[in-house]
């Protein structure tokens, strides 16, 4: 090979080699043109995703909106903002206060231990009976089952007393209690199918609508704070005269028939 195409294949290859890093450079411009864009998007949807966050965090939940609702009160009850609700024959001349959760395990025991013995004793007039809702399982496990369970028992007690009290014997029965960490409460359709083996709410359409409707979930709020303001720190609680009942260990409240029945049997005659 002469030196003449000797330079020539050199400066041929040269060439080449200059097209080809040409090539490479706007390859490697238009790659970091594209990192840079989607690091841009990527940077967007976070600021963005951030953004809804902050907003969904400062929007008023459902709760909050129905503090703010007008206030319905149920039938049968009395008292400011309808939160005193007694029942009982006007002969009766005590008067047992059960402070009660709806979620609340202990409630539900106690209602399918004692409660049958609750009854007997009020239906045969030794004690009316006055109730207090509770929701605070709803700020210490988180959920809504207490509040929408509580505003459903108003929807009873608008039927009338007797609805209420077999309302709150089916929830808190052992088929449809649920564990306290289950918010099943929450579910309107669960409080209807639950109000379903009560006669009086069976496909009763007023009842289901209001509690589809949340007619009174304001008034369960207002109850709710009832609950707060009576010094009362557990459920549940049962007192008369002012008086907390309790069980033979002299603290909680009675869990058993015996206990149960010794504590009213002082309090009916103290």
């Amino acid at each position: 090979m002469s030196k003449r195409n000797s330079a020539q294949a050199k400066t041929a290859a040269r060439e080449r080699l200059r097209v080809e890093r040409e090539r490479e450079a706007k390859r490697a411009k238009v790659r970091r043109q594209i990192i840079v864009a989607f690091s841009v998007v990527g940077v967007l949807a976070i600021a963005g995703g951030i953004g809804y966050a902050v907003v969904q965090a400062n929007k008023p939940g459902y709760w909050e909106d129905a503090a703010k609702a007008k206030l319905v009160a149920p039938a049968n009850t009395s008292g400011k903002n309808g939160t005193t609700v007694v029942m009982g024959k006007a002969s009766a001349k005590k008067t047992l206060v059960m402070y009660e959760d709806p979620r609340c395990p202990i409630c539900a025991s106690f209602e399918q231990t004692v409660g049958a013995t609750v009854k007997s004793d009020f239906d045969a007039g030794k004690f009316k009976l006055q109730y207090v809702g509770a929701t605070f399982l709803d700020r210490s496990l988180t959920g809504e089952g207490s509040k929408n369970a509580l505003s459903a028992l108003g929807a009873a007690l608008n039927v009338s007393p007797e609805a209420f009290l077999e309302y709150k014997t089916a929830l808190y029965s052992a088929k449809y209690h649920p564990e306290e960490t289950e918010d099943k409460f929450k579910d309107d359709s669960y409080l209807i199918k639950v109000a379903d083996t009560v006669s009086a709410l069976k496909g009763n359409a007023k009842f289901q609508s209001a509690v589809k409707n949340g007619t009174y979930d304001r008034w369960a709020l207002e109850m709710s704070k009832t609950f707060d303001k009576s010094g009362v720190s557990g459920t549940p609680t049962l007192k008369m005269d002012g008086k907390t009942l309790t069980g033979s260990d002299g603290k909680n409240a009675p869990m058993t028939v015996a206990d149960f029945t010794t504590a009213v049997d002082a309090a009916l005659k103290g």
